[in-house]
Parts: structure tokens; sequence; C-alpha cells
């Protein structure tokens, strides 16, 4: 089930909104927000429901082990034991095929007789944000951050809350737990308005500029070999404005359906393209998982406690599974590898960085970004050699059709992404005046419209 769909807007989230506030109890709640959360995760493959139910047991029972046992040889055993097991479901599910079609393709190149198994494992959706969820909790658990319920239900809330389920933010339960604590007493009418404004200015993201976007990215990789130079870079322009206005359209309607249902999400975005270097997108793009890498893998792993070559070693190991997290193919962890290498140089280099005006700052963090997202984008080292080759050769070809039309959206997208104000910033004071109103009404209206005359439009980062 889409958030930019009629089935959700008109179906689900009324009927979701209007049981979650009649119910007279927090438990009560936890139990309707949990069996909406599987609902809606069954639309897609209702098998997958128990693969979630099984991760979300596993999970919940290490934190009644650690409210059980405080000697380190137990505790230890409920941190190892569970992180593994979601792991290992990860990886069945998400990495599979890819190790073994990666064996098989350097024992072809070594000259080793094997044949591998193949096997076409359907990905479940968003089991890589679920796992994160799942295994953060046990982790902080194990820290003593949190202090793990006893609530099977708030717990099983937690894991399949739909508003951030398939795509993330990946939301710490310590960043709801209160919220969640406090579900019987929440304030319907305090957040039902800063809820409708981040859920409307989302979808205008993901319908209106995110998916007009789309239509000139998608037909342009399926011949990238016919483009010409400028034509490249506008296709490559396009998909960097594409892939924020997607992923960023469903993180603030994310946030806006927490609000809805009285849970604070925090912020997935800010500006990330007016980050002055990588240190700073980073701290701008996808928050979530990049606070979650430097806390689960950058920091255990050392972090610049040692020295520079280990925090060199740190940070390239922590963007290489940061690009694997993302999908099970080489492009992505030399995308991660690409990005890693950006943050070594400015950690050894700052003040040259640093010294560059800020127009000039922005403007090359954007470009090294934009040069990150051919990996990113294309599904083979043969296409994104394509691309690079186009972009940075002379080559003549074609450029997309309606070039007027992709032109306008470039200029308003390139203006709304590194000049203009995010939904935070536009919506930080939790109000609306009348004009607001009327401006979120006709661009509702407008994304109706949009998607009556369209087809389904999956989010980016469902396939990761």
């Amino acid at each position: 089930m889409l958030f930019n769909s009629f089935i959700f807007i008109f179906g689900f989230l009324p009927l979701v909104y209007l049981v979650f506030w009649w119910l007279p109890a927090a438990r009560y709640r936890y139990m309707w927000l949990a069996f909406s959360g599987y609902v809606f995760y069954g639309y897609w493959d209702a098998r997958f429901c128990l693969l979630m139910a099984f991760s979300t047991v596993v999970s919940y029972c290490a934190g009644l082990a650690f409210l059980k046992y405080d000697t380190p040889r137990a505790r230890r055993l409920a941190l190892i034991v569970p992180v593994c097991v979601d792991l290992c479901l990860l990886g069945f599910f998400k990495y599979a095929g890819f190790a073994l079609r990666s064996g098989q393709w350097l024992a072809d190149h070594l000259g080793i007789s094997v044949h591998l198994p193949v096997f076409d494992i359907i990905l479940p959706v968003g089991i890589s944000f679920y796992t994160f969820h799942t295994i953060s909790y046990i982790v902080d658990s194990y820290r003593g951050t949190i202090r793990p319920t006893r609530n099977l239900f708030e717990f099983s809330a937690y894991v399949s809350l739909f508003s951030q389920l398939v795509a993330g933010p990946i939301v710490r339960f310590r960043q709801i737990e209160a919220d969640l604590e406090n579900l019987g007493s929440a304030q319907r009418r305090r957040w039902l308005i800063p809820g409708v404004l981040f859920f409307v200015t989302g979808l205008v993201e993901k319908v209106l500029v995110a998916d007009t976007l789309a239509t000139f990215v998608d037909p342009a990789f399926k011949d990238i070999g016919a483009l010409s130079t400028a034509g490249a870079w506008l296709v490559m322009l396009a998909y960097s404005f594409q892939l924020y206005f997607d992923f960023c359209g469903y993180s603030d309607m994310a946030v806006g359906l927490g609000y809805l249902f009285g849970l604070r999400i925090p912020q997935n975005f800010n500006s990330p393209y007016k980050a002055q270097d990588p240190s700073d997108f980073w701290r701008r793009w996808h928050i979530s998982l990049s606070t979650c890498m430097r806390d689960y893998l950058y920091i255990p792993f050392g972090g610049s406690r040692h020295g520079t070559l280990q925090t060199i070693r740190n940070l390239m190991l922590t963007m290489l599974i940061g690009g694997l997290w993302h999908g099970a193919n080489w492009t992505f962890v030399a995308w991660g590898a690409y990005h890693g290498v950006l943050l070594v140089l400015y950690r050894l280099a700052p003040r040259l960085w640093d010294a560059l005006p800020r127009p000039g700052a922005q403007l090359l963090m954007f470009l090294l970004a934009l040069l990150g997202w051919v990996f990113f984008r294309s599904p083979t080292f043969t296409i994104a050699g394509e691309v690079l080759h186009a972009m940075f050769s002379a080559t003549a070809g074609v450029v997309p059709e309606n070039l007027g039309t992709l032109a306008c959206m470039l200029l308003v997208a390139g203006y709304w992404a590194m000049v203009g104000r995010n939904t935070f910033e536009f919506n930080h004071s939790h109000t609306a005046t009348a004009w607001q109103r009327v401006l979120m009404a006709a661009a509702f209206g407008a994304c109706l419209a949009v998607m009556a005359g369209g087809r389904d439009s999956p989010f980016l980062y469902f396939q990761f």
C-alpha cells in the first residue's frame, strides 16, 4: 500500500485514524497500531508478516532477558543471539543471491570449476528498515540506553508502525519511547495541523516533483548510450533531485502520519544539498541512517580515537557497509566507497574545503554528490561507465524530450532543495496561517489530480 494512493488516503488512513482516537487506553491503541501495521505490510505480501512477527518476538524476548539477567555472560548472549538471528534473516533474503552470484563470477574468472546454486529470492519490502529497528532496540537495551518494555503490543506497535515501516526513517525506540508511553493521554488536536502539513508537503514532493522528474530519468536510463554530454548532465541533475524529493517526501509524510497518531518521528532530511562539505552532507542526508552508522558502526570500530590511519579505516568500513546496506549490488558498494573517500579527504584537509566561499563549497559538494548518484542509479558498472563517459567527454547524442518542461522542473527543484526552506523549517511553528491552509488545499488537490491520471509510483527506497 502506497502513501500516494487513493486506497491509503481515503480508505486505510481515515479508518485507522478514527478507530485509534476512539479507543480509550494506551494498550488498545498499541494493539490497533500493531494490527494496522501488519495489515498495511501484508498488502504487498501477507506471507512476510510472519517474518516480521518472528523478528519482533525474538527482539522482544531479548529485551525481557536484559530485564531478568544481570550477569555479563547472560547479557552478552541476550545481545549476540538475537542480533545474529536478525542479521541472518536479512542476509538470506537480501544478500544470499548476491553472494552466490559474486562467488560464481569469481570462480569463473579464476578458472575454478564450480556451479553454485541460483536462488530467486523475493526481497521482503522494508526488511532493512525494520531489522535496523529491532537491532538498535537490542543494542540500546544492552548498553542501558533504554529500559526494555514488557508490553509486547507496545513493542509490536513500534516495529510495525506503518508510517515508517517500509522506507524509514529509522526510528530508534528511545526517540519515541516517551510518546509511546503517553499514547493513552495524547491530544488529537495538538498534532493534527502539523500532521496534515507534513503529509501534504511530502505528497507534493513525491507526486509533483519527484514523479515528474522520473518521467525524464527512467526513459533515459533505458537507452543511456544515446545521450549527449548535455543530455547526460541533465539526466543526472534530474535524478539527483528526483531521489531527494522522493525519499524526503516519504520521510515528511512519515513524520506527518506520526503526528496524526501522537508520535513525534525525528527529522530525516535537513536540506542536504545545502551542505558545505562531505561531513555536513551526511549530517543532513538520511539523518536516521547516518546517525545509526555512526553510533552502531563507526564508534564501535574505534571512531577517531586511535590515530589517523585507524580513523581512515573506520570511515571506509562504515561507508562500505552503508553502501552495501542500500542494496545487494557492487555499484552500491562503490557508491559507499566513493563517499568514504570524500569523508577521508575532508578529514585530512579540512582547511582547503573550509577556505572556499559558501556558495562555491555548496556547489562543489552538490556536484560531488551528483557524481556519486551515477553509481547509485546504475544497475551495472558498464552503465555507470557509459554515463560518466558521456558526462566528461564531448559526446554527440540526444537530450531528453520536452526540454522546456525539464528545465522548469530543474529550476523549481533546484531552488527548493538548494535555497528554499525544507519542510521542518517551513512548519517550524506547527501552526498554519489562512494562506498556508489555502496553499496546502490547492497543492493537495493538484496531487490528487495527478494521481488520478497516472499509475502507481512506488517510492525509490522501497527497494532497499
